[in-house]
């Protein structure tokens, strides 16, 4: 057998979520030239199918190996790749589990690494495969991958991760989305891209269609005129999106005699709910766990409705309720509850099943009692890092037990913090009792997890929602009914239309709302929805067969794992015939990737399940390691000392020292900015005069000249700089002096803006800004740890200094490395959020592009943009006089202030200031 050469390890990374995601590990000295990686997708009716093609080349003069590496979304089927060598096509077969394992263990017996990697991430799942290239040899790689898009708090979203980390000659992007429907908003945001790489970024849409397209050249790659060789490209690319809806609430689509509905109502009034939360407090949860916990259950229960009930029950080696029953969600209930929830503190061990027995009984009750209103419905949330450890420890008896007190009343949803808990336990838990189960993972963002889920499940339209059909028009038909319907989501019913069916397609959706029925009739046209899929620009033939099956399949493994185990044969037999007669890699099924003669002959990719990675286990095999260890970035060693000075172009030498003397005050405004540096101080340059002292004269000669000449304290900035274009003064410092708790800053009606924040005077900075936005309907909340933005209900964390780039209707947003967040448009005022490390450091506000604020403009800091009037200087260079804003006299004096809008180290400035 032929083996690699030994020495460095080359590698391709690919990496796919949602739509796909790109990555690519340096090869050492550029012996593997990636010089072309392009992305095709195209989105026809919410089903994507993506096309990623990979074409290398080895530069070197011996034989190297490459790792094509992919992740892709844990609802996604691979449908094929290939491997193209010297104009030979090395395809991956689909097989049955069991045979294409015959193969693998086969394998592993001759001594080949046939094992590929698998890891299962948040939203992803991962395999690689390795082989042999020649000297001079091409190679391509292409993946083809399916999924249908689901609707999540009110969009659809695809996900591009570019991490190619070396230049690549050709790499494109094209992304197609076809909604018949029509397109209602398309927006696009990126983790990567700069202001020259925008350019490279082109969006065309009409009313039913879009094309998004990313083509960098090289010189837009480049990281820097100094690092020609390094790639900016590493982050994250997403398209997200949404359609029209008619009254009618559903789309009926056609394509080659299979049909798809679309449910998702609009204007429908959220059904009251009955809600328990039950929290585990046992000791494995303590800590962060618990903490976020907290913070999540605080703001969840805030964003209860006025005609909601709940309560509370923790859990540990024991269960306690809050309230001995529900109670309505008014101020004063929710306000104590989130005082018990504070309060909430992590020890013992884990009672599971204690505790959903009480909150059914808990349900129950008030049922009996004619406690819950008409109409309602009835939810229990769990959330539990941790397998049962007292009383019922039996996780079938526990998930009998539940199903049993249930009994289809009340729906059960499932939250596994962590990795330390059975997942496929509580999958079970919540699909026998018509819920779902999520994972919440560990990290700064998971309160945030738990808000989103939450939110998910916080407004129930409709329930009992039952979909028909006419008998002799349709077969094949995919789960026709659910137990609840929820505001953001979207409904998916499936199937074939017979031979002889009708010119005009009917359906009727019927639902119970909150206190009446309701039902809903869509009519379609198959000959004119045939023709609407014409178009081969933007679909695939056949597409909606494979959607239908698509989904099938993914129902049929739902109820693989709620079902009996002597109906589960059955429903494998279906599933696995399905898999294998679309070529889909999924649970049941394993792709076999064939190699050329003499190297290992074979490597099987199999799909993991999420249970599978409880621990994090990466099972890896010698080349990733080997990979890594050779070109990963954690190979890098910096050179120098964090304690050395730091040059920078802009703003001179920055180091560790004290600044210089302070500038008079009363020096007229300087035409310039000065940049802000530690200036050596007096005593430095009469040492250097006296180095011919010895130790002891020295060490006398700096204790008498520190007590003479003290250290001058550092330049601090203002609470924030206001810019005044058009008046007698064009820039004014604020100095907030009086702790007021929440403040509104400014509030613009007519810019439809609102900017609110918390002022900490003893650190002198915010704690919190939070700005406001009414179209787009948009809030940005940032703190000092992160910004969290949330649109439609679904909120995104994204930490400083990580550069984001994001487009919507009305706005863009933009971050940088040096941690300042814009948010601009055309027409609007732009607000600025800084990260601050200068001196004062600290959460900072920036205002640009003020002459557009309209007359209407309040707040304290909107104030200074309504009626301004500056008294006269008493005489000329004098440092202080009066400014008049809307009838109220302020103080205003000239200060030598610190200017931060820049970012870090800032500039001094002379400014007239005021305190409030």
């Amino acid at each position: 057998m032929k083996t690699p050469a030994p020495g460095r390890a080359c590698g391709i990374v690919l990496v796919l979520l949602s739509l796909a995601t790109l990555q690519t590990l340096r090869a050492q000295k550029n012996d593997i030239d990636i010089y072309s990686l392009t992305v095709d997708s195209r989105v026809s009716s919410r089903f994507a199918h993506t096309v990623v093609t990979s074409r290398v080349v080895n530069k070197a003069s011996t034989l190297q190996e490459v790792t094509f590496q992919m992740e892709l979304p844990k609802k996604a089927f691979i449908t094929n790749f290939s491997m193209i060598i010297d104009g030979v096509t090395y395809p991956g077969n689909i097989k049955e589990k069991a045979a294409a394992q015959e193969q693998y263990s086969a394998a592993v017996e001759r001594g080949e690494s046939a094992g590929l990697v698998k890891a299962t991430g948040r939203k992803t799942e991962q395999f690689q495969v390795s082989v042999s290239v020649a000297p001079a040899a091409k190679i391509t790689f292409e993946l083809v991958y399916e999924e249908l898009l689901v609707r999540h708090l009110g969009a659809y979203e695809l996900l591009l991760k570019v991490q190619p980390q070396q230049l690549v000659k050709h790499l494109q992007m094209d992304i197609y989305i076809f909604e018949p429907q029509g397109i209602s908003f398309l927006e696009t945001e990126s983790t990567f891209m700069t202001n020259e790489l925008a350019e490279a970024l082109t969006t065309s849409q009409n009313k039913t269609k879009a094309h998004v397209r990313f083509k960098p050249m090289l010189s837009q790659q480049q990281k820097s005129p100094e690092q020609q060789q390094d790639t900016v490209l590493d982050g994250n690319f997403i398209v997200r999106y949404d359609v029209d809806r008619t009254l009618s609430g559903g789309s009926i689509q056609i394509e080659n005699g299979y049909f798809v509905h679309y449910f998702a109502p609009e204007h429908l009034a959220t059904i009251p709910k009955n809600v328990i939360f039950v929290i585990d407090k046992s000791g494995s949860m303590s800590g962060r766990k618990i903490q976020q916990t907290r913070e999540a259950l605080i703001k969840i229960l805030g964003d209860l409705g006025p005609r909601d009930q709940f309560n509370l029950i923790s859990f540990s080696g024991e269960a306690t309720p809050w309230k001995p029953q529900l109670v309505a969600a008014s101020a004063e209930n929710v306000n104590e509850a989130k005082s018990y929830a504070t309060a909430i503190q992590a020890q013992g061990g884990t009672n599971i099943n204690d505790a959903i027995l009480m909150a059914v009984q808990l349900l129950e009750r008030a049922n009996r009692e004619e406690l819950l209103p008409a109409g309602s419905v009835t939810l229990i949330i769990l959330l539990t890092d941790g397998d049962p450890t007292v009383g019922e420890t039996n996780p079938s008896k526990i998930q009998k037990n539940v199903q049993e007190a249930i009994d289809g009343q009340h729906s059960l949803f499932c939250l596994g913090f962590g990795f330390d808990v059975s997942y496929a336990f509580l999958e079970k838990l919540a699909l026998d009792n018509g819920g779902l189960a999520r994972r919440i993972y560990e990290d700064s963002d998971s309160a945030l997890q738990l808000q989103d889920f939450y939110q998910e499940v916080a407004n129930p339209l409709m329930t009992s929602v039952a979909f028909e059909y006419p008998s002799n028009t349709v077969e094949a038909v995919t789960q026709d009914a659910f137990r609840l319907f929820f505001k953001g989501s979207e409904l998916v019913v499936a199937g074939k239309l017979r031979d002889q069916s009708p010119d005009v397609f009917s359906a009727k959706v019927r639902g119970q709302l909150h206190m009446e029925n309701i039902t809903f009739v869509t009519e379609s046209r198959v000959a004119e929805q045939e023709e609407a899929f014409w178009s081969p620009r933007y679909i695939f033939h056949s597409f909606m067969e494979r959607l239908w099956a698509y989904l099938t399949i993914q129902q049929l493994l739902e109820q693989i794992v709620s079902t009996l185990d002597a109906e589960k044969q059955a429903l494998e037999a279906r599933a696995l015939n399905l898999s294998l007669s679309y070529s889909f890699v999924t649970p049941l099924t394993s792709m076999v990737i064939t190699k050329p003669e003499g190297q290992e002959q074979s490597q099987v990719a199999e799909k993991p399940v999420e249970n599978e990675n409880r621990h994090r286990n990466v099972h890896s095999g010698h080349t990733l390691f080997r990979y890594h260890s050779v070109g990963g970035k954690a190979s890098r060693v910096s050179g120098g000392s964090s304690a050395d000075p730091v040059f920078s172009k802009r703003r001179g030498w920055r180091g560790q020292g004290p600044p210089g003397p302070l500038h008079p005050p009363h020096l007229p405004y300087p035409p310039h900015r000065t940049p802000w540096r530690p200036t050596p101080p007096d005593v430095m340059s009469r040492l250097s005069a006296t180095s011919f002292l010895d130790e002891h004269d020295m060490d006398l000669r700096i204790k008498e000249t520190t007590t003479a000449s003290p250290h001058p304290a550092p330049i601090q900035p203002p609470s924030v700089i206001l810019l005044l274009p058009g008046q007698s003064v064009d820039r004014l410092c604020v100095d907030l002096k009086r702790s007021q708790g929440p403040t509104n800053l400014l509030s613009d009606p007519g810019q439809g803006i609102e900017v609110t924040g918390h002022y900490e005077t003893e650190k002198a900075h915010f704690s919190w800004i939070e700005v406001t936005f009414k179209k787009p309907q948009l809030q940005v909340r940032a703190s000092p740890e992160h910004v969290v933005v949330t649109r439609n209900r679904r909120s995104s964390a994204y930490k400083w200094k990580k550069t984001l780039y994001s487009v919507m209707p009305g706005l863009k947003m933009t971050m940088d490395k040096a941690g300042l967040l814009l948010l601009s448009s055309p027409d609007r005022v732009t607000i600025g959020l800084l990260s601050w490390h200068g001196p004062g450091a600290g959460l900072r506000l920036l205002l640009r592009d003020t002459d557009r604020f309209s007359s209407h403009v309040s707040g304290t800091l909107g104030q200074f943009y309504q009626d301004v009037l500056w008294e006269p200087l008493a005489a000329a260079g004098d440092s202080k006089r009066t400014l008049r804003v809307q009838g109220h006299d302020h103080s205003a004096t000239r200060e030598l202030k610190l200017d931060y809008q820049e970012g870090p180290p800032g500039t001094e400035i002379s400014c007239w200031s005021v305190e409030l």
